[in-house]
């Protein structure tokens, strides 16, 4: 909890930064924030005792990217960003009821079923970007038309199934 309080704290301040006060700092929010998470993370993964220092530090820097980021496609879009915070807290508070209702457990099967899933999508991405570079393109994935909708739909499926899988291993993490 704190930690996503962390996140919308920092996003919240970037999104005004960028729209408002100081727009031509987006690429340093973007940036500073994308590396400097990802050092964090590693820190994180390879002296997990550093957690309750390097956590809020992550969740800040990954603020300021995602703030700077949002701004700019609402830029490009308006009104998207908020539709899409909106529908990505409601997925993971929907998610987590589930989860933590036992209505959805993580289960050896449903584990290795989300596995593959994900799997296949990464795959999917990578033919589809590699098929890009030569020229090809698997337009039906990217599509609006009805199966780039149903192919997009079960890609969002499955991204909130493994929170599922996210909310197992930080239980287990936590025991």
């Amino acid at each position: 909890g704190l930690m996503l309080v962390l996140v919308i704290a920092a996003a919240a301040y970037t999104w005004n930064q960028v729209t408002g006060v100081n727009p031509g700092n987006v690429g340093l929010y973007a940036i500073g924030g994308a590396i400097g998470g990802f050092i964090a993370a590693l820190v994180t993964v390879f002296r997990p005792r550093s957690s309750p220092i390097t956590a809020p530090i992550y969740a800040i820097l990954e603020g300021l990217f995602l703030g700077s980021i949002t701004a700019v496609i609402n830029s490009a879009y308006p009104g998207v960003a908020f539709q899409a915070v909106l529908l990505t807290i409601g997925t993971l508070f929907t998610m987590l009821f589930l989860y933590r209702s036992g209505r959805i457990r993580a289960t050896p099967r449903f584990r290795r079923g989300v596995l593959m899933a994900t799997g296949a999508v990464f795959f999917a991405y990578l033919f589809s970007w590699i098929f890009s570079l030569f020229g090809m393109s698997m337009g039906f994935m990217h599509s609006g038309g009805t199966v780039g909708i149903i192919i997009n739909l079960v890609i969002i499926v499955i991204a909130a199934l493994n929170l599922i899988m996210d909310f197992y291993f930080i239980e287990k993490g936590a025991q």
